[in-house]
């Protein structure tokens, strides 16, 4: 996963100094929204979705300012896609999903199995299942269901619990992680 450049720097001394950036700065940047560990001066998302067809590689924050537009285009691919409703995401989940992605450095788009889930579809889940939470973050925009096929469960679980931000969870039957911006802590399901 460290690849060196030419200059000699691993990607992993290079993530350390940014680290050491980030550090400094954070009495700055404390309260911004999207201020995450791992997430960089230039914030790229990269989805698909299996259930639509769609694909997103989308820049949405850049220099400490989220852009507009491609915040709605996100908002709009991680929408439910059963009822066909999007609300807006909430920017602190996207940035994790992010900045977990820039972590693991993988080079394939995240797979989206959930992003924004209107009632009606939670109900419908929770019927079927004793996992899905009554009132859960992504009905609220908050947490989106994850996969790579080129990172484990456990791999990605690890990217996203470095960044502090939110929850985690990791459910190796169905081979995803869960991210949400709720309060910090992990569980496997």
């Amino acid at each position: 996963m460290t690849k060196s450049s030419t200059s000699g720097l691993t990607r992993r001394a290079l993530l350390g100094a940014f680290a050491a950036t980030a550090v400094v700065a954070a009495p700055t940047y404390s309260k911004a929204a999207g201020f995450l560990r791992g997430g960089g001066d230039v914030r790229r998302i990269r989805m698909y979705s299996g259930r639509t067809g769609e694909r997103i590689d989308m820049i949405y924050w850049v220099d400490g300012k989220y852009i507009k537009d491609a915040v709605k285009e996100v908002n709009h691919f991680m929408r439910d896609w059963r009822t066909d409703q999007s609300k807006s995401m909430d920017l602190r989940t996207i940035d994790i999903m992010a900045a977990s992605h820039n972590l693991l450095d993988a080079n394939e788009p995240y797979m989206l199995l959930s992003g924004y889930r209107s009632p009606q579809t939670n109900a419908m889940l929770r019927s079927k299942s004793r996992r899905v939470a009554r009132n859960s973050l992504h009905m609220q925009g908050q947490a989106a269901d994850l996969r790579l096929s080129s990172r484990s469960v456990s791999q990605m679980a690890k990217a996203a619990m470095s960044c502090r931000a939110g929850g985690v969870g990791q459910y190796y039957r169905s081979n995803f992680v869960h991210m949400d911006c709720g309060v910090v802590r992990s569980w496997r399901g």
